[in-house]
């Protein structure tokens, strides 16, 4: 399986929430992880966020922070370009998404397409997650949690 995370997603793997189990198998199964290098600056928001709502002891934040920064080499870095801007201009528009969610999506089917292999696409936002099932990806998981749905 050929694995898109989504910082939503991403961020399952270094902390334990809803869909930690679910994103670890994924990431067990896959034979290539991937995801656009804005999770780099949303992974460690979110997890200074997680401080802030004392969600987490700033240690353990910050040992999670580590080791992503220590895993972020190995994943596959989708970066900026033109035409994935525009791409995610038009998703954000058509599906009613956030920026980020959009360019995450963008990434997604812009890799898809250069691989010209399915992508499973790792998300646990409820609009972004049908967004990515009605333009062609593999949404993960198969089916949201009642409370993460649209």
């Amino acid at each position: 399986m050929i694995l898109y995370l989504d910082a939503s997603a991403l961020v399952k793997s270094y902390i334990f929430e809803d869909g930690t189990e679910e994103v670890r198998l994924a990431i067990e199964e896959a034979c290539v992880l991937g995801t656009h290098m804005i999770s780099r600056v949303e992974v460690s928001a979110a997890l200074a966020k997680a401080v802030r709502m004392k969600a987490l002891q700033e240690e353990e934040a910050a040992r999670c922070l580590a080791r992503f920064r220590q895993d972020w080499p190995d994943l596959i870095r989708l970066g900026f370009s033109e035409m994935l801007i525009a791409h995610a201009d038009r998703l954000a528009w058509d599906h009613g998404l956030r920026g980020y969610g959009a360019v995450h999506l963008a990434a997604a089917d812009l890799w898809q397409d250069a691989l010209g292999e399915v992508v499973t696409f790792a998300v646990f936002d409820g609009k972004l997650w049908h967004a990515a099932r009605e333009i062609g990806l593999l949404a993960y998981p198969k089916r949201l949690p009642a409370g993460r749905r649209r």
